[in-house]
């Protein structure tokens, strides 16, 4: 009997592969092409696209928590950079400056093999993962918090003073909302963009979507075949993580202009 997570898998290889059928044709050299490897008619075929798809959960669990630290160490870095003390300026700089200007491979590999020497703390492939992105990511998300919290106008703020309320006030019921529906287009393509990093994240280990298909390269020596399933993965899941900030930011639209018509 086949489970439903096992005909959910297939049909996703059936989505997954349609374009396939294309590329048989597309070839300007002499290449044998092996489809059989990926194609979900044959036994093979589905043992190894469920191989491939495999790497999914891990790829989505990796991104949404490294996204999520990354936003609120972002938000935290960026309220330095808004204060008018300079010494709090000049930390949010060095931070921004610093993590945005290190390759997140580089700090991949160095919190991996760097931090268990340095500060004698070993983390797991997954913890060092989500700390390397999220700490490079936080320096791109401070900046958009920055950006988006000084594009709200000035009259804002006076007014919330004028009304007795606390910078933190102000900060959560009246600068925040209206900040986070214009920066929610750029919090989208970092999410993209933590996606597409999360691949790198396979060179230590983590059993992602490319770690699978580098393993699955290695035992099967079709490398274009599996790759080209590894490219409409990913190209399926931005795709969809897409549609739902632009469903989210319409829906977020909406809300906004309901609530200036009330």
């Amino acid at each position: 009997m086949i489970d439903a997570g096992g005909r959910c898998r297939r049909r996703w290889c059936f989505i997954l592969l349609a374009p396939i059928s294309l590329l048989g044709g597309c070839s300007k050299i002499d290449y044998s092409w092996g489809w059989y490897v990926v194609w979900p008619s044959t036994d093979q075929g589905r043992t190894n696209l469920e191989f491939l798809m495999d790497g999914y959960l891990e790829t989505i669990t990796l991104s949404l928590t490294a996204m999520t630290l990354s936003i609120i160490a972002g938000f935290i870095v960026s309220l330095p950079g808004l204060s008018s003390n300079k010494y709090a300026r000049a930390f949010n700089r060095a931070y921004v400056e610093t993590f945005r200007s290190i390759p997140m491979l580089v700090a991949l590999l160095w919190v991996y093999y760097g931090l268990p020497v340095v500060l004698a703390i070993e983390l797991g492939v997954f913890a060092a993962g989500v700390l390397a992105l999220a700490v490079c990511d936080s320096a791109f998300e401070a900046e958009i918090f920055r950006g988006g919290i000084q594009s709200i106008e000035k009259g804002q703020f006076e007014a919330s003073s004028s009304l007795g309320l606390s910078y933190w006030h102000t900060m959560r019921y009246v600068v925040l909302p209206q900040a986070i529906r214009r920066i929610l287009p750029p919090l989208g393509n970092q999410f993209v963009y933590m996606l597409k990093m999360s691949s790198l994240v396979s060179v230590i280990g983590l059993t992602d979507l490319t770690r699978q298909a580098n393993e699955l390269t290695v035992t099967l020596y079709r490398p274009l075949e599996i790759y080209t399933v590894l490219v409409l993965e990913y190209l399926v899941l931005i795709l969809l993580v897409s549609w739902l900030v632009r469903k989210l930011e319409r829906r977020l639209g909406a809300d906004a202009r309901a609530t200036a018509a009330a």
